[in-house]
Order: C-alpha cells, then sequence, then structure tokens
C-alpha cells in the first residue's frame, strides 16, 4: 500500500465551514475516490494555522493521478474553492510531504 501525505491551506475563519462540508461529503465522490483506489483518507486541521494535512493510503495500481478528470472532482473543487488556496483550474494548492519517519 502506497501512503502519501501533503498539506492544503484554508482560508482565515472558514474551519467550521469546512468541516461541514466534509461531513456532508457527496457519496458520489466517496465512491469515486474508492474506485480510484485510494482506501484510507484523513484530513487534519492546525486551527491556529488553518493548516490542513491529509494522508491517503492507495492501492497499488490506484488510478488517482485520473482524479482531477472527472466531472465529480471538477465539482468538488469548484465547491471547495471559496474555502481554501487552490490553482487556477480551482484544483486546492498542494503540498507534498516527503516521509521520513515511518513506523508500523
Amino acid at each position: 500500500m502506497e501512503k502519501e501525505a501533503f498539506l492544503m491551506q484554508l482560508k482565515p475563519g472558514v474551519a467550521a465551514e469546512y468541516q461541514r462540508r466534509h461531513d456532508e461529503i457527496w457519496p458520489e465522490l466517496l465512491s469515486l475516490l474508492q474506485d480510484a483506489g485510494i482506501r484510507d483518507y484523513s484530513i487534519y486541521l492546525d486551527a491556529a494555522t488553518g493548516v490542513l494535512f491529509a494522508v491517503q493510503r492507495r492501492e497499488p495500481g490506484h488510478t488517482v493521478d485520473a482524479l482531477p478528470a472527472t466531472a465529480i472532482m471538477q465539482r468538488w473543487w469548484s465547491y471547495m474553492a471559496d474555502l481554501m488556496e487552490t490553482n487556477p483550474d480551482h484544483s486546492p494548492v498542494v503540498k507534498p510531504l516527503e516521509c521520513v519517519f515511518h513506523m508500523d
């Protein structure tokens, strides 16, 4: 299983709305992520800075790289764009992290 960790950034004052939208995440988006091979996905918030820390566990042969081309992902990004730092296509600005220690 592959593990990826990355950072994203919330805009000030939107943490509660970000949480609410994820509490009501679309079932079709969950299915899309699962179908792409994501088996575990967690997002943590540093409330003092608005930094989001995300970790995904992905199956071998996952198709995560194809997600940006899907209509569901495009809709989700547009829906979330008012809350986060985004790229011109509304995808979140993602800062990949390097694993420097791991213990099972």
